[in-house]
């Protein structure tokens, strides 16, 4: 019996060394599994559980053979199913720790009842199916919401579509900045076109997030590519945008827009600010706003006031950059708790073309907020060329 009990031992020893490796492969990232890697905390945690596991193991094989510490096996498969999303990964461990139940019936002959080592079986298996369930049913969600995702960005990119690097004589550039990996649909919007009467922009924030900001974002930005080829007047293309707007009162929703003219032919640009933040103009070093004589209303909200938009004329040279942003960018916050001052900022950059331009904002502004922003973000940087 002895010599039945030294060699269970060195053979449940190496199964025990084995089965841990096995386990821990998936864990560290190297095994197929395609799941997030853990935080290091969690990581350290889950190497000290199979530590415990495998300590257990080895007490019960040396200690009094009347005792059994069979049933901290269960916890095998719930440690195998953290980290991973391969059903067979904690169905492997189950299966794994039922058979070292086994060396262990022998090792403790008739010290231990055979119900003992029954039950703690079962629970091995029970827990098994549990955990397999568990990761079977957490990959196949993780599926559906990444399919969910894609088919929003895709029906957010065909909608946010990009503006031209050139139109007539103006360089644009844009960047779309997601607030958080469950916030990547948003409700800010932009847009740029050449149209009879020279290049058109617009820039928007819709009030809320999702699905719903979209479909918004929808009528705006078709009302406006369908307007601006057609009206001559700037402050009437913001009115038929206010109507389509107010078509969908009954959900409550306003957006706040700015438009901006830039004549083909030279001369000054012109806007329409309908409760938009005031676009940025930087002009030999210099950022100064475009602001409203008079502050105007969000689209929707235009009736509340009984007015009409109105266009203010604004100097736009060449070699001038003008920047159009939404909140998001404005309202990122550092460690402080303080506002990013754009305005000092792009002033002290020194790119002048658009697109490297807004990537030294974008770079600079994410570095200031940390890494990550609290709502979604949107920036249409124009250089006039001549």
């Amino acid at each position: 019996m002895r010599a039945l009990r030294a060699l269970s031992r060195r053979r449940t020893g190496r199964m025990s060394l084995w089965w841990a490796a096995i386990m821990s492969y998936d864990l560290v990232g190297n095994g197929p599994a395609k799941a997030p890697r853990l935080p290091r905390l969690a990581f350290r945690l889950v190497v000290a559980a199979y530590a415990l596991l495998v300590l257990a193991v080895v007490a019960d094989i040396a200690s009094d053979p009347e005792t059994t510490l069979s049933p901290v096996l269960a916890t095998a498969p719930v440690l195998a199913g953290i980290g991973t999303r391969r059903a067979r990964v904690p169905l492997a461990a189950g299966l794994a720790a039922t058979l070292v139940i086994v060396p262990l019936l022998a090792l403790s002959d008739t010290g231990v009842p055979l119900a003992v080592h029954l039950t703690s079986g079962l629970t091995v298996l029970a827990v098994t199916c549990i955990c397999t369930a568990s990761v079977v049913l957490v990959a196949t969600r993780e599926r559906e919401l990444l399919q969910s995702r894609s088919v929003a960005e895709a029906a957010q990119a065909t909608l946010l579509r990009p503006p031209p690097e050139k139109c007539d004589g103006l360089r644009t550039a844009v960047r779309y900045l997601a607030a958080a990996a469950e916030a990547r649909v948003g409700g800010d919007l932009y847009e740029a076109l050449a149209t009879p009467f020279g290049t058109r922009l617009l820039v928007g924030d819709v009030r809320g997030k999702g699905l719903a900001a979209i479909e918004t974002a929808a009528d705006v930005l078709g009302t406006f590519r369908e307007a601006a080829q057609v009206e001559a007047d700037l402050a009437v293309v913001a009115g038929r945008l206010d109507a389509a707007m107010l078509r969908r009162r009954p959900r409550e929703e306003f957006v706040t827009a700015v438009l901006i003219g830039v004549p083909a032919s030279g001369g000054p640009a012109e806007m329409v600010n309908c409760g938009h933040l005031p676009p940025l103009v930087r002009h030999d070093g210099r950022v100064t706003e475009v602001a409203s004589p008079v502050p105007e209303p969000p689209l929707a909200l235009l009736e509340l006031t009984g007015g009409t938009y109105h266009r203010r004329a604004f100097a736009f040279e060449r070699g001038d950059l003008l920047l159009l942003y939404t909140d998001g960018v404005t309202e990122a916050r550092d460690a402080a708790g303080e506002f990013y001052p754009l305005s000092e900022r792009l002033a002290a950059m020194t790119e002048t073309a658009p697109g490297a331009l807004l990537d030294q904002v974008v770079a600079d502004l994410l570095a200031y907020a940390g890494g990550e922003l609290s709502d979604d973000a949107a920036l249409l940087a124009v250089r006039r060329e001549h």
